[in-house]
């Protein structure tokens, strides 16, 4: 459907039942939408955030690191994006890195340059860093490496992107790591610190090398060029929402790979779910109006792990090549399987989607036969909750549904009642078992 049918705090139209959630503060409207993926990531978030961006004021990130990648393609120009918010396209609205963010410096200035080499005008104006966020080191890049290499030859490998995102979040868990705050603030303290987690990472890692001397030159520079973006975001935000003014957060990584609700251990290091948005970026839950759900047509994952409707057949392969299925930030083949119902049930009953988002539904054009996964048995046992364990989730039988295809071209189609009558009763079948009305 296209972006005019989105309607922010509108009805459910499937069962009329309302679904608003925002409220209003000094008689002004806050309008908090959160777009989160909804299965294990590349949904094509990246794009219905640059859509939803060119009618709000301010786009937010609130978790992950440059481990997470969006592509979007604007006027022919194709940026890519890993830490900044996609929204910063808009150049009308302003772009929040908040404190769940951790921000490898280097990689984020690199990302800023080689984007205004496409075309990105101005974010010195619009960009705001958090002086909560953490630092991602190479030093936690080079730990990141040597961790999942030991994994590997233990056979116990994640597929990590190798960016440092776990050991900086376990350097922010152990109270010894090192934000945005404390390079800004007492430099000899900062550079103790700095010292003082080099010391203890290369007595766990002896083969880890650091030119600490070169490295704290490195930061003093980088101290002077990010001063200006820096600001305590959570009072920015706070007075934005009283001022009624729309903010769009953009969710990165996606639900199956949230530390507490995904497909553990495979998965990433922070709170990719709605409770990470909170957390994120220091707004009340109270705030939060819309949480649009991005799920793609079928699913994909890259990386290790269960995967209980990957396809290892001629279709997999048809669904990688047509879709691309190539990972942003790593160039990985991506996985590809049916999409799983049963999947984004649980996925919703963590986040509460108010509307879904689905992606990618012309890239099944061709299919005969289509098939929705809709429930999961283990032992002979049906079950009613998705597996925690990743254990259990390898060696579930899957139900599937099977749905007659379209074998119709749909790439031009920008209206629901436009798409073929098979390629609708695939959406809706979608809408009645989750029970969330499809508005994008």
């Amino acid at each position: 459907m296209d972006a005019d049918s989105l309607h922010v705090n509108g009805t459910n139209h499937m069962n009329g039942s309302p679904r608003k959630r925002a409220r209003y503060v000094n008689g002004v409207q806050s309008k908090v939408t959160v777009i989160l993926g909804a299965q294990w990531g590349d949904e094509g978030k990246g794009k219905v955030v640059d859509m939803l961006a060119t009618d709000v004021d301010v786009v937010c990130r609130c978790q992950g690191g440059n481990n997470a990648g969006h592509t979007v393609v604007v006027d022919g120009s194709e940026y890519d994006f890993h830490l900044l918010p996609s929204g910063i396209i808009n150049s009308k609205c302003k772009s929040v890195i908040g404190n769940g963010v951790v921000i490898h410096l280097p990689g984020l200035f690199d990302e800023l340059s080689k984007n205004e080499e496409k075309g990105l005008k101005d974010w010195e104006q619009r960009l705001l860093i958090s002086d909560r966020a953490h630092l991602v080191f190479d030093l936690h890049q080079q730990v990141d490496g040597l961790q999942e290499q030991e994994n590997s030859e233990k056979g116990t490998g994640l597929g990590t992107t190798k960016k440092g995102i776990g050991p900086t979040y376990s350097s922010k868990a152990t109270r010894n790591g090192l934000r945005i705050g404390d390079l800004l603030g007492d430099f000899q303290q900062f550079s103790k610190r700095f010292i003082a987690l080099t010391n203890m990472y290369q007595r766990m890692y002896p083969s880890l090398t650091v030119d600490v001397e070169a490295e704290l030159k490195r930061y003093e520079e980088y101290a002077e060029k990010i001063r200006p973006l820096v600001i305590e975001t959570v009072y920015f935000l706070y007075k934005s929402v009283r001022e009624g003014k729309k903010i769009l957060v953009e969710g990165a990584n996606a639900a199956m790979l949230d530390i507490d609700f995904g497909t553990y251990p495979y998965v990433t290091s922070s709170n990719c779910s709605v409770g990470g948005v909170c957390t994120g970026l220091g707004l009340d839950p109270s705030s939060i109006g819309d949480v649009i759900g991005v799920v793609k047509a079928y699913t994909t994952r890259v990386g290790d792990g269960p995967f209980p409707t990957e396809l290892h057949d001629e279709i997999g392969e048809l669904l990688q090549m047509k879709g691309h299925e190539f990972g942003v930030t790593t160039k990985r083949k991506r996985r590809c399987g049916w999409l799983d119902v049963f999947l984004l049930q649980y996925t919703n009953m963590i986040n509460g989607y108010t509307a879904i988002c689905l992606t990618k539904l012309d890239i099944l054009d061709t299919l005969k036969e289509i098939k929705l996964a809709v429930g999961y048995t283990l032992n002979g046992k049906k079950l009613e909750s998705f597996p925690s364990s990743a254990a259990q989730l390898a060696n579930v039988q899957v139900e599937y549904v099977t749905m007659p295809g379209w074998q119709t071209c749909t790439e031009g189609v920008r209206t629901f009642n436009d798409l073929p009558l098979n390629a609708r009763k695939y959406v809706e079948k979608i809408e009645e078992i989750l029970e969330v009305p499809g508005k994008i």
